[in-house]
C-alpha cells in the first residue's frame, strides 16, 4: 500500500504468514489491539482447541517470554511470536536474552517503537532500548521503515531458528519508500538511492524506521543543490556485520567521511557507522518528539555546516 501504520503493514504481513506457514503461533501481552498482531484466521488456543493459533499471554511480558522459548525449543516445527510495546521489553528482557542463550528463534514483534508514540509521554518512550539490544550477542535487532522492509524483516526471522529476532516497528503512518526491498534486509544495510559515480558520494546519510524518510527527503533537497547524496538503510546492524569487506566498503566507502545517521533514538553505538568526523542526530535523554525539531529543513542544514566543515579541514 502508499502508507499505513506500520504496526498495520506488520498485521498484514503476519496474516500472510500464517496461511502458508502451519508452525507459525503467538500473541500479545494483553495488547492484541494496539500491536495488531491478532492472527482473524483463527481462534484461541486453548485445552479444548489446540488446533487454534492465538495466545492469550495476560499482562505478563516476562511469562510471555518464557513461554515463547519453551514453544520454540520444543519442536522445530513451531515458530512463536509475542507482541508488546517495545519500552515494555524492560519487563522480559531476561526471557529474551534466554532466547538469545538458548538460541530460540522467538519472534518479538515491538510496536511504538520511539518517542513517536502519542499520548503517554516519556514513561512509555523507548530511547536506550535499540542500543541494548544490538548489543546482546545472537540477536537480530531489526527497525524496518516501510512495508517491503517488514516484509523482509519476517523473512528472515522465520528461518533463523536458533537466533531471536525483534521486530521494533512504528506507530505513526510511514509511506512505501523507492528503493527499499526484501532483499535489501538481507544485507542488513543498503543503498536506496544514490547519484553520484565511483562510489565518492559526497555525503552519506544513514537512516533507520521512521526517519529513513527524512533522509530520503533531505536527500532530494541536496541533490537539487547539485551535490551528490547516497541514502543507506541500516534496517539490522547484525546483518550487516555478516557482509563481506567488500559490499560494506561498496555501501560505506572508507574514503568518504561526511557521514550523518539519523534516528529517533540513542546514538549510543553509531559512531562506528558514522566515523569519527561524521555526526549521529538522536534523543540522549528523555523528551518528547517536538524537542528534537526532527525535520528535512533541520537535516539539510546540519548536512550543509558538515560539508563545510570537512572542507575547510582539508584545506
Amino acid at each position: 500500500s502508499p502508507g499505513g501504520r506500520h504496526k498495520k503493514t506488520c498485521h498484514s504481513k503476519s496474516q500472510r504468514l500464517a496461511k502458508v506457514v502451519p508452525g507459525f503461533l503467538g500473541g500479545s501481552a494483553d495488547l492484541a489491539s494496539s500491536n495488531m498482531t491478532l492472527l482473524k484466521a483463527f481462534g484461541d488456543f486453548q485445552k479444548a482447541t489446540p488446533e487454534e493459533r492465538n495466545l492469550r499471554f495476560g499482562v505478563r511480558e516476562h511469562g510471555m517470554g518464557g513461554i515463547c522459548n519453551g514453544i520454540a525449543l520444543h519442536s522445530p516445527g513451531l515458530i512463536p511470536y509475542c507482541a508488546t510495546f517495545f519500552v515494555f521489553t524492560d519487563y522480559m528482557r531476561g526471557a529474551m536474552r534466554i532466547s538469545a542463550l538458548s538460541e530460540a528463534g522467538v519472534i518479538y514483534v515491538m510496536t511504538h517503537d520511539s518517542i513517536g508514540l502519542g499520548e503517554d509521554g516519556p514513561t512509555h518512550q523507548p530511547v536506550e532500548h535499540l542500543a541494548s539490544f544490538r548489543a546482546m550477542p545472537n540477536t537480530l535487532m531489526f527497525r524496518p521503515a516501510d512495508g517491503n522492509e517488514t516484509a523482509g524483516a519476517y523473512k528472515i526471522a522465520v528461518t533463523k531458528r536458533k537466533t531471536p529476532s525483534i521486530l521494533a516497528l512504528s506507530r505513526q503512518k510511514l509511506p512505501q519508500l523507492p528503493g527499499t526491498s526484501i532483499e535489501g534486509v538481507e544485507k542488513g544495510g543498503y543503498t536506496i538511492s544514490d547519484n553520484s559515480s565511483g562510489n565518492k558520494p559526497d555525503v552519506i546519510l544513514v537512516g533507520t524506521g521512521s526517519e529513513l524518510e527524512i533522509a530520503a527527503q533531505a536527500a532530494e533537497v541536496l541533490r537539487k543543490e547539485g551535490k551528490t547524496v547516497r541514502v543507506v538503510s541500516f534496517v539490522c546492524w547484525e546483518l550487516f556485520d555478516e557482509q563481506t569487506d567488500e559490499y560494506k566498503e561498496s555501501v560505506l566507502p572508507s574514503g568518504v567521511s561526511a557521514r550523518v545517521s539519523i534516528e529517533a533514538a540513542s546514538t549510543f553505538g553509531w559512531g562506528k557507522i558514522v566515523g569519527g568526523e561524521g555526526k549521529s542526530i538522536g534523543i540522549n535523554s528523555f523528551g518528547l518528539v517536538h524537542q528534537l525539531h526532527y525535520s528535512t529543513r533541520s537535516l539539510v542544514s546540519l548536512l550543509k555546516l558538515l560539508l563545510m566543515r570537512l572542507s575547510h579541514s582539508s584545506k
